[in-house]
């Protein structure tokens, strides 16, 4: 276990941008990162307990505005719940919150801390050792221990930034998402036959000493950038490696992102194939093993309106197909005929019959009417899918529908997001990549 007297910094006062429609309750709403619905829970629950079963048991959340802190207050209070104390940024402070070195700078002297810090995001989930975290610290006498993530060449280029390490692990340099080339050029040995085939990426969470980054933090140009615009990865972490500071890396097992659609489908695919394993510990034993699923006692006995049997009855007479990584909350009505694979399915959700869903998520009471086909998709609460047999509905390719939203009968969307509450008819051939943010956008393809 880790040691209690380390205290966990979660960076919690982003707004989303990459992820919308997930982040929105409305077309002018935004839900807080930290509460994107994720395994039948928020967020930021996952990521509290996973470093309480750690041994964090005091938290500071630095939030950003109003509808920010308050939606995150209301979920996890001062940590009663979870047998944590969390305290939360003073609203004053929100004007100085200007990135994420930045917000971690300003308020540890808001909070006067000294010891050991763990900082992390509220739009990533982590599988890491804070043992380890601490022992590599320890170790290289550092002030910064960047947990850090192995990919390969192909999968940095472009988008991931790397560090350079000396021999003893501690960061001596940084190229910024550099392309393809430009990693071969800089790193020679991972084109060796016996060479390392991966390098070493930032995955967003640092441990800390709290007293000696603060005073390496109180030079002009420190100071000057945190009252401007100052991010961990891209302005802190250089300078203080510039300025001779120890900054050092330590491996963690796995990072599943959660910024945007993509990722945080590929995400949800991963914990639910059991790649977390706190994740996994939480969500309790599967009702099946091979294939895995998790289907709870209140969705087993539910009948549907049509056949008036309990999905238990249609699992074991083979009207229903439940494949594997799938995850099915309370109060589910499912119907004959439905195909559900790699998928998590919200409390109170309609799947009439015939509907297929794969690799995707439903969010809580949505309707999926007769023989929707939905594929690598994100469908949100209170969303309608008026599907019928005739005129099928299919999302596919990332397509990501918004709270509230009503998609009619022979609606075909590929890659498209649908801004929360929108009425879609029957629309087709709208390009990929097109948000859906009015009913005037909406209009261009009816």
């Amino acid at each position: 276990m880790g040691d209690e007297s380390t205290v966990g910094i979660i960076l919690a006062g982003g707004r989303g941008e990459r992820a919308k429609p997930i982040t929105l309750q409305s077309a002018d709403y935004i839900r807080s990162k930290a509460l994107i619905p994720f395994a039948g829970r928020p967020l930021i629950e996952w990521i509290v307990e996973a470093c309480r079963d750690q041994g964090i048991r005091r938290f500071y959340v630095v939030a950003q505005g109003v509808e920010n802190r308050s939606q995150i207050k209301l979920v996890l209070g001062h940590g009663e719940r979870y047998g944590v104390e969390i305290d939360y940024s003073r609203a004053r402070f929100d004007p100085y919150n200007v990135g994420s070195g930045a917000a971690t700078l300003h308020n540890l002297e808001q909070w006067n801390l000294t010891g050991t810090a763990l900082v992390l995001p509220v739009d990533s989930l982590f599988d890491f050792s804070l043992d380890r975290l601490r022992a590599a610290q320890r170790d290289t006498d550092a002030v910064v221990t960047v947990a850090a993530v192995e990919r390969t060449p192909e999968e940095i280029a472009g988008k991931y930034g790397v560090m350079r390490t000396t021999p003893q692990h501690l960061v001596c340099g940084f190229l910024e998402k550099p392309e393809l080339g430009a990693i071969r050029r800089e790193f020679p040995e991972i084109t060796q036959p016996c060479g390392p085939n991966t390098l070493a990426t930032n995955a967003g969470m640092y441990l800390i000493d709290c007293a000696r980054l603060r005073l390496a933090a109180r030079t002009p140009e420190l100071i000057r950038l945190a009252h401007q615009r100052l991010d961990w990865g891209h302005d802190l972490l250089p300078r203080l490696v510039g300025l001779g500071h120890p900054v050092t890396v330590e491996p963690i097992a796995r990072l599943g992102d959660l910024g945007n659609i993509h990722d945080y489908l590929q995400t949800l695919g991963d914990a639910l194939d059991g790649r977390y394993p706190y994740l996994d510990r939480a969500l309790g034993a599967p009702l099946s093993a091979d294939p895995r699923y998790w289907i709870h006692e209140s969705s087993l006995r539910s009948k549907d309106h049509v056949t008036g049997t309990t999905l238990a009855q249609k699992i074991a007479d083979g009207s229903v197909a439940i494949g594997p990584g799938v995850r099915i909350g309370r109060h589910v009505e499912i119907g004959a005929g439905v195909r559900l694979r790699s998928t998590d399915v919200g409390d109170g959700v309609d799947l009439h019959e015939g509907a297929q869903v794969e690799g995707s998520v439903l969010g809580d009471s949505s309707v999926i009417g007769p023989y929707a086909h939905i594929s690598d998709s994100y469908v949100g609460p209170m969303v309608q899918v008026e599907s019928e047999l005739r005129a099928p509905v299919r999302l596919e390719d990332l397509t990501a529908v918004g709270d509230g939203a009503r998609l009619w009968s022979g609606t075909r969307l590929s890659g498209v997001s649908v801004y929360p509450r929108l009425q879609v008819p029957a629309v087709r051939g709208v390009p990929s990549g097109t948000q859906l943010a009015s009913s005037d956008d909406v209009l261009r393809w009816v």
